[in-house]
């Protein structure tokens, strides 16, 4: 059977196909180094043979390198529960105060160890006062205190400012955590127009 004559297209892929194997091989040539006592020669046995691996090789599919793991960021740590609001203090709501305190501090049966006194004091002067007199007793563990606030002048039934204010901000922070309890002095200290403060135990 007589081989069919090739066609100029397959001849072209033909010389092509060459030209490239030719290339592929004086590129490796030019990197081989030759074993004492043999030789190479294009079209050798030897040299098709390498030539025909190199090709395997380089026809062998691309392999995708997995991914490096990158370090995840530190999760955040989570958020501490919030501390829970202590209640509002009021002359008739004293929760954190005992049963046998109460009776004592309503009796006047109480031993005062610091006294403030807000007469004359704008609001701005009181509030900060007030602050500063509440820290220094907790700081230098006080138990029983008192603010006097004055009565006020009474105009249509109204109450004094500074003894309608007061009882507002020992209900502040810093304050509240500071302190158990108030209520009204007995009449010896001052009645309505004065507060008994009971401090709380400062924390060791």
């Amino acid at each position: 059977m007589t081989k069919k004559p090739k066609t100029q297209k397959e001849k072209s892929k033909a010389s092509a196909t060459g030209e490239d194997d030719m290339a592929l091989w004086d590129g490796v040539a030019s990197s081989v180094r030759v074993l004492e006592g043999r030789e190479f020669m294009a079209g050798s046995a030897d040299a098709e043979k390498l030539l025909n691996e190199l090709k395997q090789k380089t026809k062998t599919p691309y392999k995708k390198q997995p991914a490096k793991k990158t370090a995840q960021p530190p999760t955040p740590q989570q958020a501490l529960p919030t501390k829970t609001p202590l209640p509002e203090l009021s002359l008739d709501n004293q929760p954190g105060l005992d049963k046998s305190t109460a009776r004592k501090m309503a009796r006047g049966q109480v031993k005062i160890e610091a006294r403030l006194d807000l007469h004359g004091m704008t609001q701005d002067q009181a509030v900060g006062a007030l602050e500063k007199f509440i820290e220094s007793a907790y700081r230098n563990a006080k138990r029983e205190v008192i603010v006097v606030t004055g009565k006020g002048g009474r105009t249509q039934g109204d109450v004094g400012v500074l003894r309608q204010m007061t009882p507002q901000w020992l209900n502040r922070e810093p304050n509240r955590s500071r302190i158990v309890a108030f209520s009204h002095a007995a009449p010896k200290d001052g009645g309505e127009g004065a507060l008994y403060v009971r401090i709380r135990k400062k924390k060791p």
